[in-house]
């Protein structure tokens, strides 16, 4: 997967890179997304939330490049042209958990088989990164399926370098009708602000809104 390089000096958005990165400066934010549709169809399907969970979150993090720029391991500043969910997987008998990665798709069914096969071979593998080769252009998802939270905060140091989105979802719940999951995105204020969040909650929402025509 190509990695496309920044040229710092013209960039537009320099001022506000070089101010937030040596400021070291994160954010999150948490809102509630409706998924009283999403979560019929998929149990008409017979399909499980958090493959599709994980599909909406990159299908977004793939549609905007703020939330693409990282650093590659050279510390060259650059964008994936896609990248690659990373995600938990909880095992119940001892209450650990492992990460395994996924191959991505835009096509619904062909990244939810990719999802259940991964599931198969690495579901019951217990350590930390149970799949091997994973790829650079990966980035985290997680889950917190016991909660509905009202906000959560993930902090990583990596000496405030980490530009990639953080993404975690909470237990769903049922208010005045409708069925609202929590989500937290925590991302890097060097590459994204306030309007790139909301576009962020913005996305998913619509993807949940209008699943008929990614679910079929």
């Amino acid at each position: 997967m190509k990695f496309n390089l920044i040229d710092r000096k013209s960039w537009d958005r320099k001022p506000y890179f070089e101010h937030y990165l040596n400021q070291k400066c994160t954010f999150s934010i948490t809102a509630n997304v409706e998924i009283t549709t999403l979560l019929k169809e998929l149990r008409n399907n017979g399909m499980k939330l958090y493959p599709a969970f994980i599909y909406m979150v990159s299908k977004t993090v793939n549609s905007r490049v703020e939330f693409r720029t990282c650093f590659n391991d050279e510390g060259d500043l650059g964008y994936w042209d896609k990248m690659i969910p990373s995600f938990t997987i909880f095992h119940s008998d001892d209450k650990s958990f492992s990460s395994i990665w996924t191959e991505f798709s835009n096509e619904f069914s062909e990244f939810y088989i990719n999802y259940q096969d991964d599931i198969k071979q690495y579901g019951d593998v217990k350590g930390f990164f149970v799949k091997e080769n994973v790829p650079k252009n990966v980035f985290p998802i997680s889950s917190i399926p016991w909660v509905s939270f009202t906000g959560f905060n993930l902090n990583i140091n990596n000496d405030g370098n980490f530009l990639l989105p953080i993404v975690t979802g909470g237990k769903y719940f049922n208010q005045e009708g409708k069925t609202l999951m929590p989500i937290s995105l925590q991302v890097h204020h060097a590459v994204c602000d306030g309007y790139h969040a909301s576009k962020f909650i913005e996305e998913l929402q619509l993807l949940a809104e209008n699943c008929y025509n990614w679910l079929r």
